[in-house]
């Protein structure tokens, strides 16, 4: 009989993914680098032709508003770290996480991130949902890979309405 936590885990995915697709269809490559404030983050040119995100080690107290760019960004950091840790490679740092630009490019990105995230998950077996998982919790813990499979798509969830919330509000304007 299969794993039915693996089973929800993977529908849970698909929800989510199916609810995101809905905005990465409508974004133009105007939305990325919008600014809907004055105090924002977004991903800045590099002399060198690649991009860098806005960045502070603590976080500041107001929170910058994000841009679509800096959230795609994000994305990929965060879904490539968590993946490098399933995979047992050693993780990317934040600055070895590239963007690869506004629009069409930042779509595909995505949308490779998540094909290799479902072979990742096509090769679970049922033990590897108990096993321990160290990321994304900073000290060693009780929780398991299915913890993370789960917090992937509650962090991808949280960032899919807010890159949709961004795209509608500056369609309306």
């Amino acid at each position: 009989m299969p794993d039915t936590r693996l089973a929800l885990l993977r529908w849970q995915f698909d929800l989510t993914w199916s609810l995101f697709e809905y905005h990465l269809d409508r974004l133009t490559a105007e939305d990325f680098r919008w600014e809907p404030v004055a105090h924002c983050w977004t991903l800045r040119p590099t002399p060198d032709g690649g991009w860098a995100p806005d960045w502070a080690d603590t976080e500041p107290d107001p929170v910058p508003v994000p841009t679509v760019a800096w959230l795609t960004w994000h994305i990929g950091w965060w879904w490539g770290v968590a993946q490098d840790h399933l995979r047992r490679r050693p993780p990317r740092g934040r600055t070895e996480v590239g963007w690869p630009g506004d629009g069409a490019p930042a779509v595909a990105w995505l949308r490779d991130l998540r094909g290799q995230w479902l072979a990742l998950l096509d090769g679970l077996t049922d033990a590897d949902l108990d096993a321990p998982a160290p990321f994304p919790w900073p000290e060693p813990t009780d929780l398991t890979v299915a913890h993370t499979l789960a917090w992937v798509t509650a962090e991808l969830m949280k960032n899919a309405a807010e890159i949709g919330q961004l795209r509608l509000v500056r369609a309306a304007r």
